[in-house]
């Protein structure tokens, strides 16, 4: 595929970068992402995977945008409150960058429907705010062997990390589940803290496509805003995982 004269100018940054060039930017023209939520991670997750020329988009969510959103979800205006996040986010991807195919799915991800709603998507970018959607998420990216880049926020602080099928952990190694039922209170957040977590994310989602080294792959990236440091924790496969481990693959 050629680049148009605008399409020169738009990437012009991300072209002249060594290990993306113009091979690489194909690789991302003719990418298909699942970004599962566009609330506070998915509205900076979303806005940057636009910008930087992936050519299809599969963004989902089932809420409607809420005045308590507008402190970090920053694709969503005050003139959106009350209009589906889906129709919000694809209106404003869809004018920021039209090359960039946007498929809005307004619906619950479940276990049952997840690894359908993905589909041919190639990698999952996990904005959810809920760990139910996020072992959900973590299911099909095992079931479909894609990778799966998760990412979490608590007030200051944020997690992230690159769950590939077959070569690292799942997040059932890393947060087995105990079998609680009961749904946590929604956290308290401070608006940048998911923009920090969300950006890293999208850099790895653009380093997996285009094939740059150096994932956060058997790693742990923790960010606290508190004080202002980063710590790597690293994580390992469990045999016995109920997602991932041997016996539940034979």
């Amino acid at each position: 595929m050629e680049f148009t004269p605008e399409e020169l100018q738009r990437y012009n940054r991300q072209l002249i970068i060594p290990d993306i060039g113009e091979e690489g930017q194909r690789k991302l023209a003719r990418a298909k992402v699942f970004v599962a939520g566009v609330g506070g991670l998915g509205s900076i997750s979303c806005y940057y995977l636009a910008a930087a020329g992936i050519g299809h988009l599969k963004i989902v969510d089932m809420d409607v945008v809420d005045y308590s959103n507008l402190n970090r979800q920053i694709i969503h205006w005050t003139e959106d409150v009350g209009v589906p996040k889906t129709e919000s986010g694809a209106r404003k991807l869809t004018n920021l960058n039209p090359h960039c195919g946007i498929e809005a799915v307004q619906e619950k991800i479940t276990h049952e429907n997840c690894a359908a709603m993905v589909g041919d998507c190639e990698l999952i970018v996990d904005a959810m705010d809920n760990m139910e959607g996020r072992r959900a998420l973590n299911a099909a990216s095992v079931q479909l062997g894609i990778p799966y880049i998760y990412g979490g926020v608590h007030q200051l602080d944020g997690l992230i990390s690159t769950f590939i099928p077959g070569q690292t952990p799942c997040l059932e190694c890393v947060f087995p589940d105990d079998g609680s039922t009961t749904r946590p209170k929604p956290p308290g957040i401070l608006g940048p803290a998911p923009g920090v977590i969300a950006c890293l994310q999208v850099i790895e989602a653009v380093k997996w496509i285009v094939g740059i080294k150096g994932l956060l792959t058997g790693r742990l990236l923790s960010f606290c805003g508190y004080d202002m440091t980063f710590r790597e924790f690293r994580i390992s496969r469990n045999p016995d995982c109920a997602v991932c481990g041997q016996r539940h693959s034979d």
